[in-house]
């Protein structure tokens, strides 16, 4: 065992080794995943950079203006339209940039506007200097700060026919004029230049697949030379920079790569899967970064893939070509992803990480500062104003950014939005849009509308990131009588494993034959007693998992199919019956109260739950369901009704209704009549003397608006909690209305029922008040828009619900929104006032972790911080919260404290967690972590000595000890002298003893007191 378990060491060793030496450190990035953040909130460090950028050819239009010549992409798209017409209205674009607040505006020059055939040497175009020199005054005027792009995809037309473009070495020199020529132009203006945009995409779609500008195709080793060109123009341009420019402008220069992120194939971190992903980077950003900041050289693995195509440095180019940058430009868009997934990921995923883009840069080449100079999404041209999804691209983007900051430390000095208008995009015209402000192409005059995502860009931008909305964490303890439950769903019945102990009345020999068996005895009977609920192993142990917790409450389902599987009392079984009071009996017994649910469907069940006979009858849609209900009940309340002091009729009706396909409304109508019917009955015959309370629990995830710039999606938001909550609430709290939500039913589609609640008066009059606390199960948050036509016809809420990305989500893909537990709370409270108390009878996140389960523990804590801040913060009447659930089922996702049986019933971290806060009764301050002890509720007293007692536990039982040994001691102290006593009195001679006595008998009678 020892010599194969070395083995596989080794081979580990090996593996890992091979790896390193192959990748190098950034290898790690697919063997040791980055580091997962529960991060939701935080601000960039100050002086961070904030910008928006713009191209020059989608947005200046006016092509041949002013002198302006032709560049590649004006004949190769024939584009001849104002586009965004920024030649025209730049002062319009400075306004545009103003509104959003930024720190500085990239842009690029038109190397045609300034020079129309390309060529530096001669005369500049007196418009086109004149134009970015207005353009670069004003910005410094507005205290914005031009970073300038000089080459971004443009060439000259002239050019290009006249030397082939970027496949003639003498394209570097004429770049490099030009870069001189603005360099002196402008440079005591511009702080950052940027040589060219993205070359990668350059080479490969203009000189190899012929989807971009020039369109060349043909030749293979074409992109190697177009791109071992442009990479001498940017040397030349930093070295003529560097040397005649630096000392007295003091600029920096750059040039954006462009790149996205892959992952090992089906997440298989294999030797060969983390090469071929080393491979992809190393083809899409290691291509143009290795030379600038690496080596001098391609990447090694680039040079044996395409060995003859691609051209090669001299020893002396490779020094002069080495660290021709003075921070890291960075591109990650779409359109490198779109071209990156067909051409050079090797067959890996493609993954929109930013972050570990950038944690790669920062361990392959040397930790520099880094500029995000692209990052941004698109929509379709329809979308307009309301670009809601690229919010939360931006945000998933920026929030990517943020956590390489904090947590990995990359040097990230800038981010730049992209792009400040709407613009005609390269090959895909007006078909896609990418501006934060918005154009209608199809009018003259071009008006910059400001679309959602520049709402949110101004503001994010003034928060210089992402603040905490919320109160931050607040000290405080719940109040003694605060429920801390576990909840459970059915409580199954488990007869098996049975201990019937005394109640075999037979009498056994054994190992009468050798063989060890037991042999009756016959003709004898022994006597035997009645069954007990110590028969039931799995109670002691299921309940013993509870008491580990430290709850003070457990709530469990009743499974009404096993009760009475027939629907009705008379088919009751008797066993069954004495499980579920004997599990009752044992939470009394182990002081935890018991809330019992009557009803707690399942889509799981064929049935949903409900008895065979029931559901084939058409279950709540069939109006005697409501009586068969209301007789279970009563049947419920008889039986265990003295051990019960809260019941919960129905779980969650309003998720039963949409597992109903049709006659949701009268589904919806029979739950609430059924539950009210219930309580009545709960309410004038049993609750005098059993002195407890009912209710129903409704599944109450909170929702937000998924824009919050657009008022239908605030409205969405109202709509869908009143639809959710309302139409169950409305009618027993709010006059026996039939619901706010109700009303927004049956609008619109054809074949869906339109029929409203429609109560009676005596039915108003019978669900008014029906109800003794509001339950919520509470889990995690949506974002809820309005949902566009056509509506499916099961979607009565109008509504549709999607997920933020930026929010940590379980493995299932639950988000994990603590504060969205206290606007629920909140809207609650405001919607229904204070008069009822609210108990989160259910919370929980699923976590496939074996026993650290992290994920858990943080969602515990801050749910339960949010819920103390409802309590203290916002006065919500607030009784109880409880956690879901107590054990993983065999076959279950992984919702538990405890693992399941099959597994040993092993305690997660979780358990200490939750069982930390219960003894503390929330998050007390620092200074004072002693456990708070409670009053007894019953009496209403307080104990002083129980309190000093449960303080000091240890005293307590040294003075104890101290006190039995020393009453030991005194006892047999004066056993000892009463002994010595007796023994002397022996010893004392008869003589004397009587002349004393009749001494005392003369003193006596001289003194009067002796009287014959």
């Amino acid at each position: 065992m020892f010599r194969g378990l070395f083995v596989c060491v080794s081979l580990a060793v090996i593996l890992w080794g091979t790896i390193e030496k192959v990748q190098g450190k950034a290898s790690k990035l697919w063997l040791q995943p980055l580091n997962k953040t529960f991060l939701q909130t935080g601000v960039f460090p100050n002086g961070f950079l904030w910008g928006v950028g713009s191209a020059a050819f989608p947005t200046e239009g006016s092509w041949d203006a002013d002198g302006k010549g032709e560049s590649v992409w004006d004949r190769f798209t024939h584009h001849r339209d104002p586009s965004s017409d920024s030649y025209i209205q730049w002062e319009e674009d400075l306004k545009s940039v103003q509104y959003l607040g930024v720190n500085f505006y990239a842009f690029s020059l038109s190397w045609t506007r300034i020079f129309p055939d390309g060529n530096a040497t001669a005369n500049p175009n007196p418009a086109g200097v004149q134009y970015y020199r207005r353009l670069i005054g004003k910005l410094k005027e507005l205290h914005v700060e031009p970073v300038v792009t000089l080459f971004h995809w443009d060439f000259p037309q002239v050019l290009q026919e006249r030397f082939g473009g970027w496949l003639n070495r003498s394209t570097a020199d004429v770049f490099a004029d030009y870069a001189a020529f603005c360099f002196r132009t402008f440079g005591d203006e511009v702080r950052f230049w940027i040589t060219m945009h993205n070359p990668f995409l350059l080479a490969l779609q203009g000189y190899g697949t012929g989807a971009h500008a020039p369109g060349v195709t043909g030749d293979p080793a074409d992109p190697f030379i177009a791109a071992h060109n442009l990479l001498r123009a940017h040397a030349k341009a930093w070295h003529i920079y560097d040397k005649h420019f630096r000392p007295h402008q003091n600029g920096k220069v750059s040039i954006t790569l462009g790149s996205y992120w892959v992952e090992p194939l089906h997440g298989q971190a294999t030797p060969a899967n983390v090469e071929l992903c080393q491979k992809t980077m190393e083809t899409v950003i290691g291509w143009f970064a290795e030379p600038i900041y690496g080596s001098g050289d391609y990447p090694e693995s680039l040079k044996a893939s395409h060995r003859g195509v691609i051209p090669e440095f001299s020893a002396q180019e490779r020094l002069w070509m080495k660290g021709t940058a003075d921070f890291f430009s960075l591109a990650f868009e779409r359109e490198t992803l779109r071209v990156g997934k067909g051409l050079a990921r090797f067959g890996q995923m493609v993954n929109l990480d930013l972050r570990s883009v950038l944690v790669w840069v920062q361990q392959t080449y040397g930790d520099p500062q880094v500029l995000i100079a692209e990052n941004g999404w698109f929509s379709d041209a329809s979308v307009g104003v309301e670009d809601t999804v690229n919010i939360y691209m931006m945000k998933m983007f920026i929030f990517q950014v943020m956590r390489a900051v904090s947590v990995d430390g990359v040097r990230v000095f800038g981010y730049t939005a992209w792009s400040l208008l709407d613009g005609f995009e390269w090959n895909h015209g007006y078909s896609i849009r990418r501006g934060l402000f918005y154009i209608d192409f199809s009018k003259a005059e071009r008006h910059r509308v400001p679309k959602t995502s520049a709402h949110f860009y101004r503001r994010l931008v003034r928060d210089n990131g992402f603040p905490a909305e919320n109160t931050p964490h607040i000290e405080g303890q719940f109040p003694c009588d605060f429920q801390f439950g576990v909840s459970e769903s059915v409580l199954q019945v488990n007869l098996h494993p049975f201990s019937p102990q005394f109640t075999d009345p037979q009498l056994y020999r054994w190992n009468l034959s050798g063989d060890g068996a037991l042999t009756p005895v016959t003709g004898v009977l022994l006597h035997t007693r009645p069954a007990q609920c110590t028969d039931f192993l799995f109670i002691q142990r299921h309940l013993f998992l509870l008491g580990v917790t430290g709850s003070s409450h457990y709530r469990f389902a009743l499974d009404w199919t096993q009760l009475a599987p027939g629907g009705d009392p008379a088919s009751v079984d008797p066993e069954k019956v004495r499980f579920y009071r004997c599990v009752l009996m044992e939470l009394q017994r182990r002081g935890i109260h018991p809330v019992v649910t009557l009803y707690s469907p399942s889509n799981l069940s064929s049935s949903l739950g409900l008895p065979q006979p029931l559901h084939a009858n058409g279950g709540w849609r069939n109006t005697s369901i409501v009586e068969a209900f209301v007789k279970y009940a009563v049947f419920c309340y008889h039986e265990f009704g003295a051990l019960v002091s809260t019941w919960i009729t129905i779980n969650e009706p309003n998720r039963l209704n949409e597992l109903y396909a049709e006659k949701r409304q009268t589904v919806a109508r029979h739950l609430l009549l059924a539950h009210a019917k219930a309580w009545h009955i709960y309410d004038s015959k049993f609750r005098r003397k059993q002195g407890g309370a009912v209710s129903l629990a409704l599944h109450a995830d909170w929702v937000e608006p998924s824009n919050p710039f657009l008022e239908s999606h605030k409205s969405a938001q109202q709509q869908f909690l009143e639809f959710e909550l309302g139409r169950f609430l409305d009618p027993l709290i709010g006059g026996g209305n039939e619901g706010r939500g109700n009303t927004l039913i049956g609008g619109g589609n054809e074949g869906r029922d339109n029929t409203l609640t429609g109560f009676s008066d005596d039915e108003r009059a019978e669900l008014t008040g029906a109800l003794d606390f509001i339950a919520l199960n509470h889990f995690t948050t949506c974002l809820v828009s309005p949902w566009k036509h056509p509506k499916p016809l099961n979607l009565e809420h109008g509504c549709s619900l999607t997920k933020d990305h930026t929010w940590p989500r379980s493995h299932l893909g639950q988000a994990i929104v603590p504060w969205g537990l206290r606007r629920m709370l909140g809207w609650v409270r405001n919607h229904y006032g204070d008069r009822l108390p609210i108990i989160v009878t259910a919370a929980g996140v699923d976590d496939h972790a074996v026993h650290d389960d992290q994920l858990r523990q943080s969602y515990i804590r801050s749910y339960l911080q949010e819920a103390l801040k409802a309590r203290e913060l916002d006065g919500v009447n607030l009784k109880g919260f409880y956690v879901w659930r107590l054990q993983d089922h065999r076959h279950d996702i992984k919702y538990g404290l405890f693992s399941s049986a099959a597994h040993h019933s092993r305690p997660k971290a979780s358990v200490s967690v939750y069982r930390d806060i219960i003894t503390h009764r929330g998050f007390p301050s620092t200074a004072d972590q002693r456990p708070l002890t409670c009053w007894d509720t019953d009496n209403g007293t307080s104990c002083e000595l129980c309190t000093r007692i449960a303080e000091n536990k240890p005293l307590l039982f040294f003075s104890v000890c101290v006190s039995i040994s020393m009453s030991m001691l005194g006892v047999l102290i004066i056993i000892s002298v009463m002994r010595k006593r007796r023994k002397k009195k022996r010893r004392m001679p008869t003589n004397v003893r009587v002349q004393q006595r009749f001494a005392m008998m003369r003193v006596a009678h001289g003194t009067g007191l002796l009287r014959h």
